[in-house]
């Protein structure tokens, strides 16, 4: 890599050399462009053909990074030549780099000291008491679906379909990895009805004539579908607790995490009042 690099590089640079010699960069080191007075040295390009590219690509890569480089350049000289007189650019450097450095150091201490376990009652206890967060949009629904092509074997997909075995949901799960084009056969998951609407002919499923238990199987002529519909939630009302577990958790996390922040502050300043290392003048 590093020779293919290397070649590329003496390439490029020998017409640039014939344009800027009276430019000198550190010993042992190229200059490849200039823009201004930004340079782009060799060394500055350290690593970025990977191996086992060519001497050809490397060189086309090498022209490319410096091409980039100068447009980025000169887009900058513009931007700083065009700055507004009334934009404190310094001000802005300043509070953007304060907000990083409190936004790592509040990183540090929540991994340091945040519970991040959320147990199953405090989820449910959360859930129950906040209720009017968790409205849904759109109907949601549980249900099985398969999407079938027209070769796979009928009669034995109708029996595992109707059947009401357990160990037939098995065999049905197996079927549906050799035949299916695809399957939904999580009998505890939740989807948007749009979602599943989407993945049937048109018209199959809308939320004027879903029911808690219809079922049916179709074609388009591609494929054959099965659909049953185990349970439905209508939008506008609670959403059930499994489906917004999840959310739950990350809600009770956040505020977790908020208070705990606050905690530290207010820790932080009553130790540094203490040692009358804050004076508050009036």
């Amino acid at each position: 890599m590093k020779g293919n690099l290397l070649f590329a590089l003496f390439c490029f640079s020998v017409l640039l050399w014939q344009c800027n010699s009276s430019n000198t960069p550190k010993e042992g080191d190229v200059l490849l462009a200039q823009v201004y007075n930004k340079d782009l040295l060799l060394s500055e390009l350290e690593g970025i053909v990977p191996e086992g590219v060519t001497k050809e690509d490397s060189a086309l890569m090498v022209s490319a990074y410096v091409q980039r480089w100068v447009r980025e350049q000169l887009l900058m000289y513009e931007a700083e030549r065009n700055i507004p007189k009334d934009l404190d650019i310094d001000e802005l450097v300043r509070n953007y780099r304060a907000s990083l450095v409190r936004f790592n150091f509040e990183e540090q201490i929540i991994a340091e000291k945040l519970d991040s376990t959320v147990s199953e009652a405090e989820m449910k206890t959360f859930y129950e008491n906040n209720k009017d967060q968790f409205q849904l949009e759109s109907t949601i629904l549980k249900c099985l679906l398969l999407k079938l092509p027209p070769q796979a074997p009928q009669s034995e997909i109708n029996k595992l379909w109707y059947s009401r075995k357990p160990a037939d949901e098995t065999k049905l799960e197996a079927f549906a990895k050799q035949w299916a084009a695809f399957a939904m056969l999580d009998r505890e998951k939740w989807y948007k009805l749009e979602d599943v609407a989407a993945l049937l002919p048109k018209g199959t499923l809308t939320p004027d004539n879903i029911g808690s238990r219809r079922e049916g199987t179709l074609s388009d002529g591609d494929f054959r579908y099965y659909y049953r519909v185990l349970e439905t939630v209508q939008g506008k009302t609670t959403a059930p607790f499994d489906y917004v577990r999840e959310q739950a958790s990350k809600v009770i996390l956040h505020k977790r995490k908020q208070e705990l922040l606050e905690r530290w502050k207010e820790d932080l300043y009553q130790k540094e009042l203490r040692r009358e290392n804050v004076k508050i003048i009036r």
